[in-house]
């Protein structure tokens, strides 16, 4: 009797050779698992539920608030919430998710005195894992690329959605909101990180009207030199047209992302 536990999908004999091992160094997916009878090798299964685990973890587990402010320092920081009061209700509830908490969007608003350019958010999303490691980083590198525009104080959003940072914006009276968000994790990458960008921020702005930077993370995702050179990039356009979203194309030129183009700061 044959015995094809942990045998390559493509072997036909034993010492035969594994057709699957080149494509395994050009892409993350699951491919050429083999078999061990009529299933899965038991290694490849432990490895699924692995990665499953981890992704649940990276839904359900708390942002370190502290630690984040430690690493955005010298930024200074706000920090409020959605109208969520725990996860499962963030969960079963992306609108509410959506909705910056009352008592806070007036904090903001009492504090925004002549606007800003530009506002960063940090919303936990549905990776609070993806936030913890990349954020502070990736923020770093918009402040640079951004250095002469003038940058709101950084608000670290609470069971957040997207969409909060358009109340954020508004309080703030900044022309450009950014939030960072943390993505829905998969089974290959679970700390992968967002950056939404709007245009004249506010209440009732469609997803159609953001421009997305999607996939930053240390794994074979976009370097957060590279996501905040593209940013830069496009909220320059963004002022320059007076827009953002579908109708802002991202045709960044190469040259760009070697240095960002100098603009003054916007003024009314």
């Amino acid at each position: 009797m044959n015995d094809d536990r942990d045998r390559p999908a493509d072997a036909e004999a034993d010492g035969a050779p594994d057709i699957w091992s080149a494509l395994r160094q050009s892409t993350a997916a699951r491919i050429g698992l083999g078999r061990a009878g009529n299933a899965i090798p038991i290694g490849e299964v432990l490895k699924f539920q692995q990665a499953h685990a981890v992704a649940r973890d990276a839904v359900h587990a708390a942002l370190d608030i502290d630690a984040l402010r430690a690493a955005l320092a010298p930024f200074e920081t706000r920090v409020v919430s959605s109208r969520v009061d725990d996860r499962p209700t963030y969960l079963r509830r992306p609108d509410l998710g959506r909705l910056l908490a009352e008592d806070d969007e007036a904090a903001l608003a009492a504090s925004a005195g002549d606007g800003y350019d530009i506002v960063f958010v940090i919303g936990d999303g549905l990776s609070s894992s993806a936030v913890q490691r990349h954020a502070a980083p990736v923020l770093h590198a918009c402040r640079a690329a951004l250095s002469d525009w003038s940058i709101a104080p950084v608000v670290i959003a609470r069971q957040a959605r997207v969409a909060i940072a358009d109340p954020i914006g508004a309080a703030l009276r900044a022309r450009i909101s950014v939030i960072l968000i943390g993505e829905r994790p998969g089974l290959t990458v679970s700390d992968s990180l967002g950056l939404y960008m709007t245009f004249g921020p506010r209440p009732g702005r469609r997803d159609s009207e953001r421009n997305c930077i999607s996939n930053v993370h240390r794994r074979g995702g976009q370097s957060y030199e590279q996501a905040a050179r593209t940013l830069a990039w496009l909220a320059r356009e963004s002022v320059r047209l007076g827009l953002s979203g579908v109708n802002l194309k991202d045709d960044l030129p190469a040259e760009a992302l070697d240095a960002a183009v100098a603009t003054p700061r916007i003024t009314d």
